[in-house]
């Protein structure tokens, strides 16, 4: 991530390596937000999401998914 790469690209990355990982289907929410005055903002990394990334921008990186009667992952970093 750095500035100018769209928002849909953060999170198609993420998606490729945990469809690969064959749990594509179970991966249904965004890779990640902002952080700011509120702890859920703009920008969302989502694939739908042609907003570039500025500098200074403080975002979370937390791709999750989740498989019913199993269990989930969420990685925060």
């Amino acid at each position: 991530m750095r500035p100018g790469v769209k928002c849909s690209e953060i999170d198609n990355a993420a998606r490729k390596v945990i469809e690969e990982a064959g749990y594509g289907k179970y991966f249904i929410h965004r890779t990640g937000h902002g952080l700011g005055l509120s702890a859920h903002e703009e920008p969302y990394l989502r694939f739908d999401s042609d907003l570039e990334l500025l500098p200074g921008m403080v975002i979370s990186i937390e791709p999750r998914f989740y498989i019913p009667k199993v269990g989930g992952f969420r990685l925060f970093h």
